[in-house]
């Protein structure tokens, strides 16, 4: 069944589960992320004082997402805005166009308006996708609205329309996920949801990899679908991942993606948080959890979302600026999540 016709509650442990996946994938990818320097440099700041997993951006903006959900109870992009703003720390790893964003919102500037002061057509990477689970769980049962909700929290940062289309394929991949946890259902309903060449001809290549009688490699993997930083060339990856490796064990989903490459730690957390919201806390490793840093605060705000979530309305921001074309130039970014 799909999410249109499916209205059945969502046990918290698959909230809990979609969480957890999600900081674990991006805590225990991140030390796999980027060339010599960077990993050099987490090696440095990627444990806390007491000897625990770290986790990056992708894992403090989805909480942030968490967090305004469940005050506001609804999406507000502005208390949204805010949020994004006010937890930025650059040793988090938030990318450049991101954290140059980010402090103009701090220091007053009308999210509207700075979305695009860094790329005049907007971010067309993946940090939109990489928040987009909260809001798939908290719209999962009102697949009318999942759709706005996705492209709104992503287009605070992310405004280009293929990085809008990002949250919206990692958004309904984690409403499936979380309502029936088949493989093949989660990718016929993420699919069903776009409409952008980049992302239908990958989800294509995709569905033929499922179907083939020999699994592909890691590195044909991302030759074929991709493993960097733009949502085109990542958010399909970890859809196609987390629906190859839903019935079998996290810590061997996580070894794949790290074998990918590219932009390891966002791709194992939206892989991850689908993966969770299929199989639930339960299902997660608590050799991985235990390492995990502040997962008793995770847990607790997706046990508060879950609660929350039956009472989700969401009302779209207004538009001020025309659409991007389908392809950007060579100017657009690379260098933000």
């Amino acid at each position: 069944m799909s999410i249109a016709g499916d209205v059945t509650e969502i046990p918290p442990d698959r909230f809990a589960g979609c969480l957890l996946g999600l900081a674990l994938g991006d805590a225990f990818g991140a030390p796999l992320e980027g060339g010599p320097l960077e990993r050099l440099l987490w090696r440095l700041i990627g444990t806390t004082g007491s000897g625990l997993r770290r986790w990056t951006d992708d894992t403090q903006m989805s909480l942030d997402v968490a967090e305004s959900l469940i005050a506001r109870g609804a999406l507000d992009p502005d208390d949204l805005a805010a949020r994004f703003a006010g937890s930025y720390r650059w040793s988090r790893g938030y990318g450049r166009g991101a954290a140059t964003l980010l402090k103009r919102i701090a220091r007053g500037a009308d999210w509207r308006q700075a979305n695009r002061s860094v790329f005049p057509q907007g971010s067309y990477g993946n940090g939109g996708a990489m928040r987009a689970p909260v809001v798939g769980l908290f719209y999962a049962n009102r697949p009318d609205e999942l759709a706005g909700a996705a492209q709104l929290s992503a287009r605070i940062t992310h405004a280009h329309p293929l990085g809008l289309e990002g949250a919206v394929l990692v958004a309904s991949a984690v409403a499936s996920a979380a309502h029936s946890g088949r493989p093949l259902a989660i990718l016929a309903e993420s699919a069903s949801r776009c409409t952008e060449q980049p992302f239908v001809m990958r989800l294509q290549v995709a569905e033929q990899m499922l179907q083939a009688s020999v699994e592909p490699g890691a590195r044909e993997v991302a030759v074929r679908l991709g493993n960097g930083i733009a949502a085109s060339e990542s958010c399909v990856t970890a859809v196609y991942i987390a629906v190859r490796f839903v019935e079998r064990s996290f810590p061997e989903m996580l070894d794949f993606v790290g074998r990918l490459g590219g932009d390891v730690d966002t791709i194992a957390s939206m892989s991850a948080a689908i993966w969770g919201a299929a199989r639930g806390l339960s299902a997660l490793p608590e050799s991985l959890l235990e390492r995990l840093e502040d997962r008793e605060r995770i847990a607790g705000l997706a046990n508060e979302l879950a609660l929350k979530a039956g009472s989700a309305r969401y009302s779209p921001a207004p538009q001020t600026h025309q659409a991007a074309p389908l392809w950007p130039p060579a100017s657009a970014e690379r260098s933000a999540t």
